[in-house]
């Protein structure tokens, strides 16, 4: 057991979309230009060699300075040969390496220097300074709450944690040993039949009310699945505590009248929501932005986000950590795994690196932070104690520092999971419920998008040429 008024909503702010502007055309001749210039912009010149021609592909570098430039990659069907199939030039990309699907204005990250931002703020100060809820507001609403709009956001929030009474029901669905994490998929997707006017998508009352609803609801569908899942009865909101304290409460609360957070563990808890809100363009975002683009309805569309958080690459990145931890099993038996690693003839070392930060995750540094309050209440187990000695090697050892095989942020979350006694297969849950509020804010980003349409990713096609069909079967069934 982890130790652990009104509904009237303010008017949201209009959303200010910029037009884009429009890309000039890919020109072509067959002597290269001086120069190549695209308006007001630069060019990108590429000469194909088997036409001989050069082409001029505008560079569109971006409204604001620490922007990228890039080419709008359907340019590029332009750049073809003489040949009437040829249907011009395709980028080919596998897991977006280097392709950006949007524009987006909620979150930047600067991998090589370690720079995490929402809507401008450094993740270190709102980690330090902010709440969830008001971290919440500004990656949807790109500003700070002031108070009134805080106040009543807050309120929204707590009015909305009840759930059906029909949900008791559909989680006592679940076998006893169901894994969380489906347990939540599932009931997220499930809501969508409890309030079906959601797919209004484009009216802002109920998309607004769909948002309230998926915060607020989701950490009481989560508590209820790990209640479930213990056998023990399910304990309903108490809203008279704050979000983080009133989650502690339904999943630890037995027969205290009143449930009372350990400080430290809450405020833990509520700067790792924080750090976990959003993160770019990562697998589950993405995934929600295009199951979104259909025009589904939010919970369908999150649903999506949950089941791709579920994936050990993403969001079980810190169960990884612990299970390895566990095959480990000693501290005296942390150097002979690191040299099995660097070996090649070992296992991964979980929790180190990351495909964005090149440099330090500058989410780790806080959560290092962090972790040593924990351990300071809950004292140094042996599983700390081997983690603490991974991590003074691997951070002493240059075959690790040299490769920039950093502590991630995946590293300490488990561990202060851990001691806070959530069960492993617990922590991508909670992962999902600190990123729900950056799924909803890119999901209503990509719906106002005029640019954004229903995506469909192009495919090179390897397989086998027109061929006539003959039956290998020397008899079949017949109807």
């Amino acid at each position: 057991m982890p130790k652990t008024g009104t509904t009237a909503r303010p008017p949201a702010p209009k959303k200010k979309t910029a037009k884009p502007a429009a890309a000039a055309p890919v020109t072509a001749s067959t002597n290269a230009p001086a120069a190549a210039t695209a308006g007001k912009g630069s060019a990108l010149e590429i000469k194909d060699t088997r036409t001989s021609k050069t082409y001029s592909v505008p560079v569109n570098e971006g409204a604001v300075p620490v922007n990228e430039g890039a080419i709008r990659a359907p340019e590029l069907k332009k750049i073809r040969t003489e040949d009437p199939s040829d249907s011009g030039l395709m980028s080919y990309d596998p897991a977006f390496l280097n392709t950006a699907s949007c524009r987006s204005a909620i979150t930047y990250i600067d991998g090589d220097k370690g720079i995490l931002r929402y809507r401008g703020y450094p993740i270190e100060q709102l980690a330090e300074n902010a709440t969830f809820l008001e971290v919440a507001w500004l990656l949807r609403h790109g500003e700070l709450p002031n108070q009134q709009e805080y106040d009543q956001f807050v309120h929204d929030i707590t009015f909305h944690t009840y759930v059906h009474e029909n949900f008791r029901k559909f989680l006592e669905g679940f076998r006893y040993d169901a894994h969380p994490m489906a347990m939540l998929n599932s009931s997220i997707a499930g809501l969508a039949s409890f309030y079906p006017s959601a797919r209004n998508i484009f009216d802002e009352t109920e998309r607004n009310i769909s948002i309230v609803r998926l915060l607020a609801k989701t950490p009481t569908i989560a508590a209820f699945s790990y209640r479930h899942v213990k056998g023990l009865p399910f304990v309903y909101p108490d809203n008279r505590l704050s979000y983080v304290e009133n989650f502690l409460s339904m999943v630890a609360r037995m027969s205290e009248s009143k449930y009372e957070a350990n400080p430290v563990f809450a405020r833990a808890l509520e700067i790792l929501f924080i750090l976990h809100a959003d993160h770019e363009q990562n697998c589950s975002t993405n995934a929600v932005r295009a199951v979104g683009s259909s025009h589904v309805d939010p919970f369908s569309a999150v649903s999506a986000g949950v089941a791709a958080l579920f994936g050990p690459l993403h969001g079980g990145a810190n169960e990884q950590v612990l299970r390895m931890i566990n095959e480990i099993g000693s501290v005296k038996n942390v150097p002979k795994f690191i040299e099995t690693v660097k070996s090649g003839e070992g296992g991964r070392l979980m929790g180190f690196g990351h495909r964005v930060y090149k440099s330090y995750d500058p989410r780790a540094k806080i959560v290092k932070k962090l972790a040593d309050e924990v351990f300071k209440v809950v004292g140094v187990d042996k599983d700390l104690e081997i983690a603490l000695e991974l991590e003074r090697i691997a951070l002493s050892d240059d075959y690790f520092t040299s490769r920039k095989l950093y502590p991630n942020v995946d590293f300490y979350t488990g561990l202060i999971y851990r001691s806070m006694a959530f069960p492993t297969d617990f922590f991508t849950v909670l992962f999902a419920i600190g990123r729900m509020p950056g799924w909803l804010a890119q999901w209503e980003e990509m719906l106002l998008d005029k640019e954004q349409k229903i995506a469909r990713p192009r495919q090179i096609y390897i397989g086998p040429a027109e061929r006539p069909y003959r039956s290998r079967l020397k008899s079949r069934q017949t109807l």
